[in-house]
């Protein structure tokens, strides 16, 4: 199982990173009308979506391949996530719209993004020079 861990680790993360990107280039571009489904988004919380997704789709790649630096692009995504749910708290508490469902769809990515980052650093091996 061990063996097939990286590659199970990358079809997750490019599956996840996809969906992310579809859904926030759909809302960023107003692509097959997902915009008006959002309702109320917050475009600086859509965009590092956006930023997290090409981020993700680079970690898969480092999962697959056993780089090193996939520990480090998941924490700067992991960084920018939390910035943004920052970001987003200002917003709400200073009266501006968004939607609930917002916050538990930011913790859950934040959630998810930290764990894939953990996981990176844990059994990604590292060589020896």
């Amino acid at each position: 199982m061990k063996k097939y861990l990286p590659y199970l680790l990358a079809a997750i993360l490019t599956v996840f990173g996809l969906l992310t990107l579809f859904l926030s280039t759909s809302v960023i571009f107003d692509l097959f009308g997902i915009r008006a489904k959002e309702g109320n988004y917050v475009l600086f919380v859509v965009w590092s979506n956006f930023i997290s997704s090409i981020l993700y789709l680079f970690a898969a790649y480092g999962f697959f391949k056993n780089k090193k630096w996939t520990a480090t692009l998941l924490g700067i995504s992991t960084l920018i996530l939390i910035a943004a749910f920052i970001g987003l708290k200002i917003h709400a508490s200073s009266g501006g719209i968004y939607e609930a469902k917002t916050i538990g769809a930011m913790i859950f990515r934040i959630s998810v993004t930290l764990v894939f980052t953990i996981i990176a650093y844990f059994t990604i091996k590292k060589k020896k020079l």
